[in-house]
């Protein structure tokens, strides 16, 4: 399947979740099996050539995409959540939101020192919630080969953001003129 027809699966909601919002629902690309496989496969040519011991996953899309490639990587997976989700001890980072802050959490032990790992999630938009995952590998003692997106709205400088705090280059498979 091609990126245009991958790109024709995905649903654009108007106005959600607010007035002006153009919304891009990645659930009717994921129920669509050729799109789906289209998506893992491209995430999958990214990194295949890579040594990743780990794919984390940002909750909770992030698993949607994450734990199929890390499968196919032959990878562990790991999640990251929002505060309160982990039965374990946790470390936590904080990151600025538009209306305030948010904290994203993974188990302490979810990482060993030097692991390399992919960050991902479905929608790259200004980038803070995937800096701070990238930031909290690094505070485990891993290393972020890069933070994967299927979807990236370029006008809001997601990608930007995250190499200038975090230092990690990202992948995108479908770029979007929208924010």
């Amino acid at each position: 399947m091609l990126l245009e027809d991958v790109r024709k699966t995905i649903r654009e909601v108007p106005d959600f979740p607010k007035k002006g919002i153009r919304f891009l629902d990645i659930t009717t690309g994921v129920k669509n099996p050729e799109a789906f496989q289209a998506m893992i496969d491209f995430l999958y040519e990214q990194f295949k050539d890579k040594k990743i011991d780990y794919v984390a996953g940002i909750e909770s899309r992030g698993f949607v995409f994450g734990a199929p490639l890390a499968l196919r990587l032959g990878a562990g997976f790991v999640m990251m959540r929002k505060p309160n989700k982990l039965p374990a001890e946790t470390i936590s980072e904080s990151y600025e939101l538009e209306y305030g802050t948010d904290t994203i959490h993974m188990h302490t032990d979810a990482i060993e020192k030097g692991a390399n790992v992919v960050v991902i999630d479905d929608l790259l938009a200004t980038g803070g919630t995937a800096a701070a995952a990238c930031n909290l590998v690094k505070k485990a003692g891993g290393r972020v080969e890069a933070a994967a997106f299927i979807i990236e709205l370029t006008p809001l400088k997601g990608a930007e953001k995250i190499k200038e705090i975090s230092g990690v280059d990202t992948v995108s498979m479908l770029k979007y003129n929208i924010g």
